[in-house]
C-alpha cells in the first residue's frame, strides 16, 4: 500500500487547538492511596484532567511514550531511543494519522485535543522535568501518532524487528509465557446472583506500559475506573456503572513477513506481478544522546508495507495496526458504552488490532472475543512463515468483519476465560467453539498453557461459585497436573533420582514438590532456578525437548546457584524471589505461567527480582441494583515519584493478596477524598 501524504489537512486540528479547556471545570480528588478521581463537566475536561494528574505521577513515563511518537526519544535516552526513533519513520505512522485523521469523530478529537492540552500545561508548569525541550507543545498530530506506534509494537513488532534486521527469519519456540487473566461468570453460575468479573492483566511492573490507576468522571455520561498505560486518555480495560471488561494478548497471526524478489543484491528495485518497481527510499535523521550530529539512516516501503535490507535478503512487514489510528477512540467508546448493544458496537469498529475480550454487566451477559482487525489472506499460501513478495496474490487489502472472530455469549457452562491461550478452549468442552469454523489462516491460538489448564481443572471441580471461590481460582498460585511449556519438562518427572547420585536430592525434591508456588515452598525455588537454566539452554529451547543431560546441568547449575548465594542445599521462593521498589523488599510468591504469575530477573547477589506479571487486579461484582462493588489493588503504589508516600504504598496489600474497595460515587469519592483540586492548583 502507498501511503500519501493526505491533502485534507484536518480542519478539526486548527479548530480543536483553540477550544481550550477551562481548568475550573475539572476537580481532581486524590484518595487515601493516592488514586485520582477525576470529575470535568465534559469528557474533554476529564481527559484534561487526566493527563494532569498521571503527569504529577509519571510525566517521565508519559514523556517517553510522546518523544517516540515524535521521533525525538534518541534525545533523551540515546542508542535505543533512536531505535524506536527510526522505526516510527519506518512504519510511516505520521503519514497514517495524515491519510485517517478525518475518519476520526469530533467528539473524540475534543478529547484528543484536550488530552494534549493537559500534558502540555503540566509540562510548561514544569520545565525542570522535561528532559527534550523542543517536544513540547506537542501536536494532536503527534499523539496519534504515538498512539498508531504504540500499538504496532504491542502487536508483535517489538519482538519481530530485531531478528528480520539481523536476518533470523525463522521462528524458535518461547519458554518465556507471558500474559494475562480474565474470567467472568454468569449469575446463574454464582451463589448470590451476581455476575463476576476479573481484570488481572501481567505487564511489566514499571515503565511505559505498567498499569496505572484512574476513575474518570463527566456530566456527559463518562463514569469508569480501570487501568491505562502512560499517555492513556480513557481506561484500556476497567469497569462502569454498567459493565466491565478484561483484555488479554491474543497471539493470532498479526504480523506477515514478505521477502522480495530483488533484480539484483544491492539495487532497489523487485519484482511484482511479472514487472519490476522501485523501493521508496526516504532519508532519517536520528539525533542520539551525547553525539553533536545527526545519524542518518534509509528507511525503505514496498508495495506490501514498512521493508527492511538484511544479511538473509529483503523482507517487508505488512500488518493492520499501522493501518488503522481508531483504536483509541475504540477504547473510548467502550469506556461510554453502556449495555452490551452499545459495547459490541464500539468493538465493531475494529480499531484495535488485537486483544481478547472478556465482559459481564449487571443485565446478565458474560462474552468472550477474540478481537482484532484481521486480514482475508489467500489461503492457498502458508502464513505461518515468510510469504513470497512479488504477487498480488499474497498483498491482502481486506478484513474479516467482527461477525467472523471467534466469541461466545452466555455459555450454559455459565463462566468464560482467556489467560492467553485458545479461544476455542473457553468454557466447557460442550459449549466451545470449533476451531474449523473459523480461517485457518487467521492463527488462532489451539492450545492451553499452564495458566488455562489449572483454572479448567480448578472450575471443572466447582457447583455454584461463591465469591469467596472466585478469589481463591483468581489467586491459586499451583501449576496444573502436568507442565505445558514449549519445552517438555515432564521429562525430569520420568528420571529415576537412583541413576543420578550427584543430583538425587533435588530430583527427588523436584518430583515431590506439590508444584504450589507460595513463598514457603522450597521446590518452587528450586524450579525457580531450573526454569532459569532451560530457558537460556538453546538446544533444548530450539528443538523443544529437554534432554536428560541438559536436566542434569540444570540440576546442577540450581545446586550451585544455592550453595554460592545461600550457602545451604535448599532455598524457600520468598528467600530467593522479591518484590522490589524503593529500598522495600517483600518476599514474593508466584512463577511463570501459573495464575498468580510472576516472571523475575536475576540480581548480583543471587536472588531474583520481581520485574512483571500480576500487577494491577480488579475483581468486580455486578449486583442488579446499585453501582458495581469493585476491589483493586497494584503492585506498588499510585505514583512513579520516589518522593512520594504512594511510590510504595500498596506492595504489603499486593503481596498479601488483599484488595480495597473503591467506588463510582462521586458524592463519596469527594467526601472521603484526602485531597481534593483543580489542575495548577494544588
Amino acid at each position: 500500500m502507498r501511503f500519501i501524504l493526505s491533502v485534507i489537512i484536518a480542519p478539526f486540528f486548527f479548530f480543536f487547538s483553540a477550544a481550550q479547556v477551562n481548568r475550573g471545570d475539572v476537580t481532581i480528588a486524590r484518595d487515601s492511596l493516592g488514586v485520582p478521581h477525576i470529575f470535568g463537566k465534559t469528557d474533554a475536561a476529564t481527559a484534561y484532567g487526566l493527563a494532569w494528574a498521571h503527569a504529577e505521577d509519571d510525566f517521565t513515563d508519559i514523556e517517553t511514550v510522546l518523544l517516540a511518537g515524535k521521533g525525538m526519544l534518541g534525545r533523551a535516552i540515546g542508542r535505543k531511543g533512536a531505535e524506536a526513533d527510526y522505526v516510527v519513520s519506518l512504519l510511516r505512522c505520521r503519514d497514517l494519522v495524515k491519510q485517517q485523521q478525518h475518519l476520526l469523530s469530533p467528539e473524540f478529537l475534543k478529547v484528543v485535543a484536550a488530552y494534549v492540552q493537559g500534558i502540555n500545561d503540566y509540562a510548561k508548569a514544569h520545565p525542570d522535568q522535561m528532559r527534550v525541550r523542543k517536544a513540547f507543545p506537542a501536536t494532536v498530530e503527534d499523539y496519534l501518532t504515538t498512539a498508531t506506534l504504540s500499538l504496532s509494537f504491542i502487536s508483535g513488532l517489538e519482538a519481530l524487528l530485531p531478528r528480520v534486521f539481523s536476518g533470523d527469519v525463522t521462528h524458535l519456540p518461547d519458554f518465556q509465557p507471558t500474559g494475562s487473566n480474565a474470567m467472568a461468570i454468569h449469575p446463574s453460575k454464582t451463589t448470590t446472583g451476581e455476575a463476576f468479573l476479573a481484570i488481572n492483566s501481567h505487564q511489566p511492573l514499571e515503565g511505559p506500559v505498567a498499569w496505572y490507576e484512574a476513575h474518570l468522571q463527566s456530566d456527559e455520561g463518562l463514569n469508569i475506573i480501570g487501568g491505562l498505560f502512560p499517555g492513556g486518555l480513557c481506561i484500556f480495560l476497567g469497569t462502569n456503572e454498567h459493565l466491565g471488561w478484561a483484555h488479554t494478548v491474543n497471539n493470532t497471526d498479526k504480523v506477515d513477513l514478505f521477502q522480495l524478489k530483488m533484480k539484483s543484491a544491492k539495487s532497489n528495485t523487485y519484482e511484482y506481478d511479472g514487472s519490476w518497481r522501485e523501493l521508496e527510499t526516504r532519508k532519517v535523521k536520528l539525533r542520539v544522546k551525547g553525539i553533536p550530529f545527526a545519524i542518518g539512516k534509509k528507511a525503505y516501503w514496498s508495495i506490501y508495507g514498512a521493508t527492511i535490507r538484511s544479511p538473509k535478503g529483503v523482507f517487508s512487514l505488512r500488518f493492520t495496526a499501522n493501518m488503522e489510528i481508531r483504536g483509541m477512540e475504540q477504547w473510548w467508546r467502550m469506556n461510554k458504552a453502556r449495555n452490551f448493544t452499545e459495547f459490541y458496537t464500539a468493538l465493531s469498529m475494529q480499531g484495535l488490532p488485537m486483544f481478547n475480550i472478556v465482559y459481564a454487566d449487571r443485565h446478565d451477559t458474560i462474552f468472550y472475543m477474540s478481537g482484532g482487525k484481521m486480514p482475508l489472506r489467500n489461503k492457498k499460501f502458508n502464513w505461518s512463515g515468510t510469504v513470497p513478495g512479488n504477487l498480488s496474490e499474497t498483498r491482502w487489502n481486506s478484513y474479516h468483519p467482527i461477525r467472523d472472530l471467534p466469541q461466545l455469549i452466555n455459555p450454559s457452562a455459565g463462566y468464560l476465560y482467556n489467560t492467553n491461550h485458545s479461544p476455542f478452549l473457553a468454557t466447557a468442552e460442550n459449549d466451545n467453539l470449533k476451531a474449523a469454523s473459523f480461517d485457518s489462516t487467521s492463527g488462532y491460538e489451539t492450545y492451553h498453557n499452564n495458566r488455562s489448564l489449572r483454572y479448567g481443572e480448578l472450575i471443572s471441580s466447582e457447583g455454584k461459585i461463591s465469591y469467596e471461590s472466585f478469589i481463591r481460582m483468581k489467586y491459586d498460585g499451583q501449576f496444573p497436573s502436568r507442565f505445558l511449556y514449549p519445552i517438555k519438562i515432564d521429562s525430569m518427572l520420568m528420571m529415576d533420582p537412583a541413576n543420578y547420585p550427584s543430583i538425587q536430592k533435588n530430583l527427588l525434591a523436584f518430583q515431590r514438590w506439590d508444584r504450589k508456588t507460595d513463598t514457603a515452598s522450597e521446590g518452587a525455588a528450586l524450579f525457580r532456578l531450573l526454569y532459569e537454566y532451560i530457558s537460556k539452554d538453546k538446544a533444548s529451547v530450539s528443538t523443544g525437548v529437554l534432554s536428560q543431560n541438559n536436566a542434569v546441568l540444570a540440576f546442577e547449575h540450581a545446586a550451585s546457584h544455592m550453595r554460592t548465594h545461600f550457602r545451604k542445599e535448599a532455598v524457600k521462593l520468598g528467600e530467593l524471589q522479591y518484590h522490589g521498589r524503593g529500598g522495600k523488599e517483600i518476599p514474593a510468591w508466584g512463577l511463570p505461567d501459573v495464575l498468580t504469575a510472576m516472571y523475575s530477573t536475576p540480581q548480583k547477589d543471587g536472588r531474583f527480582k520481581v520485574t512483571g506479571g500480576e500487577s494491577y487486579i480488579q475483581l468486580v461484582r455486578f449486583p442488579k441494583n446499585g453501582l458495581p462493588i469493585i476491589e483493586t489493588v497494584n503492585c506498588y503504589g499510585s505514583s512513579g515519584n520516589a518522593s512520594s508516600p504512594h511510590y510504595t504504598d500498596q506492595m504489603e496489600m499486593f503481596m498479601q493478596q488483599r484488595r480495597r474497595t473503591v467506588t463510582l460515587d462521586k458524592e463519596l469519592v469527594l467526601k472521603t477524598a484526602q485531597r481534593i483540586y483543580q489542575p495548577g492548583k494544588n
